[in-house]
């Protein structure tokens, strides 16, 4: 017997669904499937989770210069000529990032190649692929779902039975983050 469902396909289909339906889960917070494709995704979800718990607060603060492009009222970059050459102006600016420890660097690869990338589109539909956003996952496991869950020993999802499915009769249920 094997310690997992196969739920009827072969082995890059069944890892290409539970990848996909885990980075929905951890984007929207909540998905519809099938009872069974939810018990699978599951305990992956609530491993990724755990390792972002653990991994939540092991960062380092640091302070860097970084040079920026200046930007005029409508946002252009200024530009003015040296040696007859049109060159961009830069200023430098101090900013704090957050510097990963090794074991967090660790968890964020192992999350990072789990999940599938998410791009965020705007809602309007207008200039679609100017105005997309790449969602970084790690970041928002490590800064928004990992301090919810972090008095908690597992059980972060919910898995509530909605019925059986009108054209298969397979049951269905929502599963979500509690």
């Amino acid at each position: 017997m094997s310690g997992y469902r196969k739920l009827g396909r072969t082995a890059s289909q069944r890892k290409a669904l539970l990848r996909n339906q885990v980075t929905n889960l951890l984007y929207h917070g909540k998905i519809e499937t099938t009872e069974s494709k939810a018990k699978e995704i599951r305990s992956i979800a609530e491993k990724l989770i755990t390792l972002a718990i653990k991994e939540k607060d092991n960062f380092d603060e640091v302070t860097v210069t970084a040079k920026a492009a200046k930007k005029d009222a409508e946002g252009k970059r200024v530009k003015e000529v040296v040696n007859g050459k049109r060159v961009t102006v830069f200023d430098e600016v101090e900013k704090t990032i957050k510097k990963d420890q090794p074991s967090r660097l660790n968890a964020r690869r192992k999350i990072l190649a789990y999940l599938y990338p998410v791009t965020e589109v705007p809602a309007d539909g207008r200039k679609v692929r100017s105005n997309t956003v790449k969602v970084d996952m790690a970041a928002k496991l490590f800064d928004e779902i990992a301090p919810k869950y972090a008095g908690r020993n597992g059980g972060y999802t919910r898995i509530v039975k909605l019925g059986a499915r009108r054209g298969d009769g397979a049951e269905t249920v929502i599963i979500e983050l509690i």
